[in-house]
Formats: C-alpha cells, structure tokens, sequence
C-alpha cells in the first residue's frame, strides 16, 4: 500500500510544479478536463443551496406568515428549497447546468444572480439562457474565451457569401452568412471594434465572385481603402443617393427577370443567367441621415432612407444585401431607421455609449442580448454581441484587421470588381451636374 500512497504523491507533485504546467500551456482544454473541471464541479454541487437562498432563487411551498383573527402572525421559518438542476457537465472552457424552475418562477432572478453565481463558483462568467418554459441553462466559463482570440481562424469559408470574421465565446468560428441573414446592423462607439469588423468583412468577401458596393459619407475615409475592390463607392450624400437609385433600378431588373422565368428567386435561376450577388457597405449611417436643416439636405435623406428599406425588404431574394454601420443608432436619426431596422435581421452590438443604442440593437430580439452588450468594458476591443432574427446570441471577436492587410486585400483582388455600368453611369452623371453648379 505504501508504495501506491508514494507513486500518488509523486505524480500529484509531478502535476503541481511540472507537468500541469506543460500540459496547461500545450493542451488547455485537457488541463481543465483533468483539473479544473472536478474542483469547479465540486464548488457548484456544495455551494447551489446556500447560493440559491441568497440569491432569491428558492422557494417555500407554504408561507411563513398566517392571519390569525385580525392579526398577522409569523410563524417558525422555513427551509427554502432550491431548484433541481443537473449534474454539471463539462465544457471545453467551463461547465453548463441545467436548472429545472419552481412553478411560477422565471428565468429574471438567474439572470440577476448570474454575476454571484460567477464569484460563488469562481469562475469568469456565467450566461443564462432559456431555451424553453421551466427550464434555464446556465453555461459558466472559467476564463474569457475571447481574450486570445485575435489570431487569425484557420481557414476562410468557401461558401458563396459567408465571411469568416472571428471566433465566438463558444469556441466556433463567426462566421457571417448572408445567404442565411442577407441584412446586417453593427454598431459600436469610436474604438469599440466596429471598423475592425468591417474591414475583416470586406476583405473576407473580396474573392468572392460578388460586388461591394461602399457609401461613406465621412469622404471615404473608412472604406477609401478598398476602392480597387468596390464597384462603386459614394463619399457624399449626393453620391450616395445617386448609388441607391441605381441600385433599385436594377433591382427592379431582377425582380422583372426572376418574374420572366417563372421563379421566386435568383438562387433558383440557372447559375449562367443568375445576376451578380450585391453586398452594400453604409459606414456611419448618421451621416447620411442627419442634416442641417435645409429643405433640399433633408430630401436627400428622406429618399436614402427610401432607398435602404425598398432594398432591405425585397433585396435578399434578389440577390441584394445590407450592412449597416453607425457609432449609434436612434430614432433621432429619423422615423425611416425604426423601419429600416427591423428588416436587418443580424445585430451586431460592440461596447457603446448610451444603453439606447444597446436596446435598439438588439432589444428587439433579445433582452438578455442588449444587457451583456451594455456590459462590454473599453478593454475589450473588438469584442461584441452577435444576435439573428432567431433569437439566439452569442460574444464573439472578430479578428483583428490591419489597415495594410485591408489594401493589401483590394488591391489583391481588385480584378474582382465586376462592372455595373448602372452604377458608374449614375455616379457620372452626379459628378457633371456637380461640375455644371
């Protein structure tokens, strides 16, 4: 017996000072299989009764206080019970526990306990999730998945319109489909990420046999760098109205020719007769439209924001998608972007400034969504919210992409660029009436 209590003590010893480190640095999911995952499993299964009562998440089937006469008397306490939850089950960065309510709970005190939850367990985060009535699913973390993930992921898609932009707190790739979600919203305050996202965006799509179209009403500042790639690009909102009815004009050449044989999308015409994909990139949309208060500024803007919605309601049948970008969005920026919002089924929500932003990001499709984005610190550039018309969300980072690989990306490709004489022909005829005032 002696010399088995003497191997246990060498390979536990072995494990502290040596090869726990090793195996920590060279395999960490199997480090916190082997270590990490029964300490924390512990911790959960002797601290959920006490962690529960504190928290508000027991229940007592009969009330501590009866009407005696017409005096309320309280009677001797008693015990809470706790909900029933699983076994913890491990995750490659964590655990997950299901949690079975009380009748007539809700998921509400979960989510506000989740932060003590976190702490009672030790762990990094803990996200609470419904995925159907009476139950709750709480994922724990044991470190922040994303904090290592600016590293480039593996290999891009191949998929027609799918980018491949980062990683997600789950571990999987972001990926970004718009066959699945033709429309995108993505926000985030100076600094937050957003333009990382979207340059990874652009040069993720750039090989694929699609047109990007830019309109950056701050000159062409931010989407400038991909010229060679864009078929068009507007840096004004003159340019960019000129941009978006040409746009609908072939849009309506679409709809005539999927009308013409007989289908209800270009996906299912014959690929040889099959129109060009369109993806359109709007950089800070407050600037298109905010105006100053001028008759003819405001007309512009009214019939961009036309423009937008007639392509985010028909587009994505057509073969014609949204990105829509801003420091914020609100409805001070016009009754068009409440409208043009709910057509853009993805949300991408980075660290903001005001919680208005937030909730209209992503209210609308998950409250839970909206307070997780709210918490995102400075620190932590690059990280956001992602959510679908689906309901789902989920952290992610996108990969960090450099202004010279963003160059080096469109000038790569700029044979790419197909020509759409509709548009260059409108951007033509806006610069000569430019030149003729």
């Amino acid at each position: 017996m002696e010399p088995i209590v003497l191997a246990l003590v060498l390979i536990l010893l072995a494990w502290r000072f040596r090869l726990g480190r090793i195996v920590r640095e060279r395999r960490p999911a199997w480090y916190w299989y082997l270590s990490g995952y029964p300490v924390a499993a512990v911790r959960v299964l002797a601290s959920w009764r006490k962690v529960s009562q504190l928290n508000d998440l027991s229940v007592t089937h009969k009330p501590t206080r009866a009407v005696l006469g017409g005096l309320a008397v309280k009677g001797e306490a008693l015990r809470p019970i706790a909900p029933r939850f699983s076994f913890p089950r491990p995750t490659p960065n964590g655990l997950s526990v299901v949690v079975r309510l009380h009748p007539g709970q809700t998921p509400v005190p979960f989510l506000a306990a989740a932060d003590a939850l976190a702490h009672a367990w030790r762990m990094f985060a803990v996200r609470v999730t419904s995925p159907e009535r009476g139950v709750v699913h709480l994922v724990a973390t044991a470190a922040d998945p994303l904090a290592n993930s600016g590293t480039a992921p593996p290999s891009a898609s191949a998929s027609l319109l799918t980018a491949l932009v980062g990683w997600l707190e789950n571990g999987q790739a972001w990926l970004m489909d718009f066959r699945r979600v033709p429309h995108w919203l993505i926000v985030g305050a100076t600094r937050s990420g957003k333009s990382t996202l979207l340059a990874r965006l652009i040069t993720e799509l750039a090989p694929h046999p699609v047109a990007l179209v830019g309109i950056d009403c701050k000159g062409g500042m931010e989407l400038g760098i991909f010229a060679p790639r864009l078929s068009a690009l507007g840096t004004n909102r003159r340019e960019a109205l000129a941009v978006l009815s040409a746009l609908v004009v072939d849009m309506q050449r679409r709809m005539h020719t999927c009308r013409f044989a007989g289908v209800r999308s270009i996906w299912d015409l014959p690929e040889d007769q099959r129109p060009i994909p369109v993806v359109v990139i709007v950089d800070e949309i407050a600037e298109l439209f905010l105006t100053s208060g001028s008759r003819e500024e405001k007309a512009e803007a009214e019939q961009c924001s036309t423009y937008l919605l007639r392509i985010a309601q028909l587009g994505a049948a057509l073969g014609l998608h949204l990105v829509i970008a801003g420091q914020r969005v609100g409805s001070d920026l016009g009754p068009g972007i409440t409208a043009l919002r709910a057509q853009l089924g993805g949300r991408v929500c980075h660290r903001v400034n005001d919680p208005g932003t937030a909730e209209m990001t992503l209210g609308d499709i998950n409250k839970d969504a909206a307070i997780v984005a709210q918490s995102i610190t400075p620190e932590e550039r690059g990280v956001a919210v992602t959510a679908s018309e689906e309901g789902g969300w989920v952290r992610g980072r996108s990969h960090l992409t450099t202004v010279a690989d963003a160059k080096d990306a469109a000038a790569r490709y700029a044979d790419m660029a197909p020509n759409l004489p509709g548009l260059r022909r409108a951007l033509e005829v806006n610069d000569g009436e430019e030149g003729t005032a």
